[in-house]
């Protein structure tokens, strides 16, 4: 249930992410992976239809990380994209309210800004500032590894930000758990996904969660 919008988030956003400087609002994400799907019609705004597809892109271990990427026609007229291609994505995490009631609540995508063929090593390298509009928590997982929930919320222009979940791990989870709201970050990491189940009536539902593993972080002072 951590990562849906909330009126506390927006108000921590809007107060103390537009008072840091707009460096801070740092958000891009540079992917390489296989298109496991042709493109699909996602949505229209502002004139402009924009497209979806999923970008599978391996971790070191062997896992793959199945990330939903948003295009603008435009962009896929310059850089077509088929079922099965390998492909560099850079762009922008961004995040939105599923207001359907079908489905996780908050829905984060990859906001491609550029498309290019790559036959290189899969990569996910995500950097994010931003601040925390959210209080820590620290929990352990079924194996005992202890892990610490945050959600960071990072400004777009326009008054807008995005708020994404981040996880972090062993000895960085206990300096996240001494952080608190309204605490700026900058941080290192990946943009993961994770299946789960989840029993609705008399149903078992399978579905994926997207968060931020982060590798390493640094705090930033207000200016």
């Amino acid at each position: 249930t951590a990562g849906y919008f909330c009126i506390q988030c927006h108000s921590i956003a809007r107060g103390s992410v537009a008072n840091m400087q707009m460096a801070w609002n740092e958000n891009h994400i540079s992917l390489v992976g296989i298109v496991g799907d042709a493109p699909v019609r996602s949505h229209e705004n502002h004139g402009v239809t924009y497209y979806r597809f999923p970008l599978h892109s391996r971790r070191l271990s062997g896992v793959e990380d199945v990330l939903n990427i948003v295009a603008g026609e435009p962009l896929l007229q310059c850089f077509p994209v088929e079922e099965g291609d390998c492909v560099a994505v850079e762009g922008e995490v961004r995040s939105y309210n599923n207001r359907s009631g079908i489905g996780s609540k908050l829905v984060i995508t990859v906001y491609a800004r550029s498309i290019e063929p790559d036959g290189g090593e899969h990569r996910n390298e995500l950097m994010l500032a931003g601040v925390l509009c959210k209080m820590p928590t620290v929990r352990r997982t079924p194996l005992g590894r202890e892990i610490c929930d945050m959600m960071l919320a990072v400004n777009r222009k326009y008054g807008r930000a995005d708020y994404l979940p981040c996880i972090a791990w062993g000895a960085l989870a206990h300096r996240c758990a001494e952080l608190g709201v309204g605490d700026g970050l900058k941080l290192n990491g990946r943009l993961q996904s994770r299946e789960y189940s989840k029993v609705e009536g008399e149903e078992l539902i399978r579905r994926t969660a997207f968060e931020v593993s982060i590798m390493s972080l640094e705090p930033l002072e207000d200016t």
